[in-house]
């Protein structure tokens, strides 16, 4: 028997479920330490008063949000490899090339939202789903 036939088999829905409890599992830490003002989320309340950052509930979701990208395309990196393909931009990208671009051009967008046109965001942050989508379909 050779060891390509006794290797047991990769069972993903149990890596994905792991995954996707480990996620849910950190969301709920996050939003269980959010800060409480009356009953209600405080978003802008310091989530360590005190801290040497301004750990907010919408600074502690970006992170989270990036933590959580990082481990989806991790997984889609495993489970499905790609070749990289050359685009508009002529270099040789990736999914994760990708990714770094489309985040890099999306906090580029919101800071000339904000110098522009002011505090809310959810505009630059429409933009930059935008510039992202447009990136994983032609870079």
């Amino acid at each position: 028997m050779n060891e390509a036939s006794s290797a047991r088999p990769v069972r993903w829905g149990a890596i994905y479920a792991g995954a996707g409890l480990a996620l849910a599992a950190i969301l709920g830490a996050i939003l269980l330490a959010a800060p409480r003002k009356d009953g209600a989320i405080d978003w802008f309340a310091p989530m360590i008063p005190g801290g040497w950052m301004a750990w907010t509930l919408p600074v502690a979701l970006f992170f989270y949000v990036i933590g959580a990208l990082l481990v989806l395309f991790t997984i889609l990196a495993i489970r499905f490899p790609e070749t990289p393909r050359v685009g508009v931009l002529r270099i040789e990208t990736t999914r994760g090339d990708r990714l770094f671009i489309s985040l890099l051009g999306t906090g580029f967008i919101c800071l000339a939202w904000l110098f522009f046109a002011g505090a809310p965001l959810w505009g630059g942050l429409a933009l930059g789903l935008v510039w992202a989508a447009a990136v994983f379909r032609w870079v």
